[in-house]
């Protein structure tokens, strides 16, 4: 046995001694085969292996997405109306089946819930909206004149269309229950 395993041996287990201070049998390394620093090694490479691995298979932590937005309105009916025959949302399935609830998908995995139960239609600020885009704006003004419903610009001018610094047009019109939606034509 080379002094470098006696020495690995005695900094290994030297806890296990508890300092009796030698005599044939009276220390734990006393117990020792030439062969058990070779399994100390093993296991010690197995506890590393399954700690490195574990870290490694760690979930990352999630960043906050957006699952839905909801409005809460005085008539599911005129709403659910509005956002599909207007804007030209797509219902998806909603789980309460009571007459007052509808969803609508506006994004991949994002849905707008609207629920009926206000008692009063409110006044809501403009810059508090919610926006969609759509291919023109320009055309998407057609819908809103066949349908008898005003829009104005981002200054308040009825009929108008703003253009941003980017080029981007958009427009705002409010739903029945007065929450502002902005259409623009942006790209992204």
């Amino acid at each position: 046995e080379s002094n470098l395993d006696l020495e690995f041996r005695k900094l290994l287990f030297y806890p296990l001694n508890y300092g009796t201070g030698g005599g044939k049998n009276n220390r734990f390394s006393d117990y020792l085969t030439p062969y058990n620093h070779i399994i100390m090694k093993n296991i010690f490479l197995y506890v590393a292996a399954i700690f490195f691995f574990s870290i490694s298979n760690a979930q990352p932590v999630k960043s906050p997405t957006i699952n839905h937005t909801a409005i809460y309105v005085t008539n599911v009916k005129a709403s659910v109306f509005f956002y599909q025959s207007i804007i030209g949302l797509d219902t998806i399935p909603e789980p309460f089946h009571d007459g007052k609830h509808a969803w609508f998908k506006i994004g991949q995995g994002v849905a707008m819930h609207i629920i009926e139960g206000a008692v009063a239609k409110k006044e809501y600020y403009k810059n508090q909206h919610t926006c969609f885009s759509v291919a023109s704006a320009v055309e998407f003004t057609g819908v809103l004149k066949k349908n008898a419903i005003q829009w104005e610009d981002r200054d308040g001018a009825k009929n108008a269309i703003t253009t941003r610094v980017d080029g981007v047009k958009q427009i705002w019109l409010q739903d029945p229950d007065g929450y502002w939606v902005e259409i623009n034509d942006a790209k992204e």
